[in-house]
């Protein structure tokens, strides 16, 4: 059985260190194309959405897979 609380703080710690890796400084770009999104922070904004809605699906998938689990041990099929 996998161990689940080492998995998801593997995850976890993957994700704050991308997101640390994404908020680096560097020098301003002026260009429209490469600075829109910075320039009107909407980054952030779809990095959180991105994060929870995968923490979401990690979570319903251990739940899912602890439910199908119990019910293979209990024998009702």
């Amino acid at each position: 059985m996998v161990n689940y609380k080492k998995t998801f703080l593997a995850a976890f710690a993957f994700l704050i260190t991308l997101s640390s890796i994404a908020q680096t400084a560097t020098a301003p770009d002026t260009s429209h194309e490469n600075g829109f999104m910075r320039s009107e922070g909407k980054i952030y904004v779809v990095m959180v959405v991105v994060i929870t809605i995968l923490a979401g699906l990690i979570l319903y998938i251990s739940r899912l897979d602890k439910k199908l689990s119990k019910l293979e041990k209990g024998g009702n099929f």
